[in-house]
């Protein structure tokens, strides 16, 4: 215990001028929240909900006026119906895109939970492949930059959507700064000013300075149960952007003529108006663990990406273990120290969405939110595990102290 105590330590102190640079990037989001609530002057009859249909829903409209501010973008959609990021993302490619169209991802193959949503035929119901749109894909070079060239080669007459994976998903590839995919819509609109750039933001909010509607995205989707509902929204995600694409997603979303003047928000607007204030704090607490989860697993000889000292642009924190019995431990551990179910022991197995066992540490006050602590990751070589999350950097550091002390009595360091 003592020499888990003392790397920790160690790597604490050498990491402090990083954590201190984004605290800074934590308060001038949160300015932009405060602002916001201000601005639209937020009082306590705005959490009261609606039932029914949910006409007149006050709270959930302005809700989504803030969002909309804070996002910069003509007009938002944040809906407790909205089940996942996924459902998010889906949502607005099958609102935008029509029988003959092509969605062009120039990020890669999406990650595994959207494989059904594009299809592999005709008969998986409801895929894009059903309904007669096509799918293209572009790599990125090296895992970690744009393919301009390959890009612009390979959009053709009917390419509507371009997609955009902000955060690496279950991949080795880097995830890409806002920096990066403010520099790849200037070129493509340079070219194609009509084609519609679609950004999942999923990971990514609150980590840098600016959201991807700022630098030139027309529409962007992301989850409530991951970073901007600040650990307490309990479910629901967003789409904001171009005020004609986020109609075109509420008209999925309900039905046509109606959008977003229906859907009753019963009593979750409490939860995400406070989530949303928690979040620029919540998640810089979460890439401060990160950075110190990096730098110890580092120390002790393991491949962690991105590096300690990288840029981020989202919650992500990928280790590369030796052994399958590694990955495993490490995942098994990190459950052991979550204020929830922590006597449950996490085993890989199959589950919806993913082509291979996955293992997963979870013990969250809300299911599934990637915002608290979680580990996860498909059990498949070269077994890498993927860290989120940490409503308070006190919990990763707590966590990192179990799986040492643990591998130290195991022999493993």
């Amino acid at each position: 215990m003592t020499h888990a105590l003392e790397i920790i330590k160690q790597s604490e102190i050498e990491i402090e001028p990083l954590v201190k640079q984004n605290k800074q990037i934590a308060y001038d989001n949160f300015k932009k929240v405060m602002q916001s609530f201000n601005d639209h002057s937020v009082m306590e009859s705005d959490f009261t909900g609606t039932t029914g249909y949910g006409y007149d829903d006050t709270g959930r409209d302005k809700l989504e006026d803030i969002y909309r501010d804070i996002f910069k973008a003509e007009d938002a959609l944040v809906r407790a119906q909205i089940i996942s990021g996924t459902h998010a993302i889906s949502l607005s490619l099958l609102s935008l895109l029509e029988r003959g169209d092509e969605l062009l991802y120039i990020t890669g193959w999406p990650y595994d939970t959207l494989e059904k949503v594009i299809g592999d035929s005709e008969e998986d119901v409801g895929s894009m492949k059903a309904l007669g749109i096509d799918f293209n894909y572009v790599d990125l070079i090296d895992d970690k930059a744009f393919d301009i060239d390959a890009i612009l080669n390979n959009i053709k007459d009917n390419t509507k959507v371009i997609g955009i994976q902000r955060s690496r998903g279950y991949s080795t590839r880097k995830s890409l700064t806002i920096e990066q995919i403010e520099a790849v819509i200037k070129t493509i609109k340079e070219r194609h000013p009509n084609i519609i750039v679609f950004v999942d933001n999923c990971y990514g909010e609150f980590v840098e300075r600016r959201e991807p509607i700022e630098v030139g995205a027309d529409i962007a989707a992301g989850s409530l149960i991951k970073n901007p509902g600040g650990g307490l929204a309990k479910m629901g995600g967003y789409v904001v952007g171009r005020k004609d694409l986020i109609e075109r997603v509420s008209y999925r979303l309900t039905v046509p003529g109606i959008g977003k003047e229906m859907g009753a928000s019963l009593e979750v607007l409490l939860d995400m108006y406070q989530g949303l204030f928690m979040a620029p704090h919540a998640v810089i607490e979460s890439l401060n663990g990160a950075l110190l989860t990096s730098h110890v697993l580092t120390k002790l000889g393991y491949r962690t990406d991105p590096l300690f000292d990288e840029t981020r642009t989202d919650l992500i924190q990928s280790i590369q273990f030796n052994t399958e019995e590694e990955m495993i431990s490490f995942i098994q551990m990190v459950q052991s120290a979550s204020p929830v179910n922590s006597k449950f022991l996490p085993i890989p197995d199959l589950i919806p969405g993913y082509q291979h066992p996955v293992i997963m540490a979870a013990g969250t006050f809300i299911q599934g939110a990637s915002l608290e602590l979680s580990a996860d990751g498909p059990v498949r070589e070269p077994y890498i595990a993927f860290m989120q999350g940490g409503l308070v950097y006190e919990h990763v550091k707590y966590a990192l102290e179990k799986v040492l002390t643990h591998w130290s009595e195991k022999g493993i360091i």
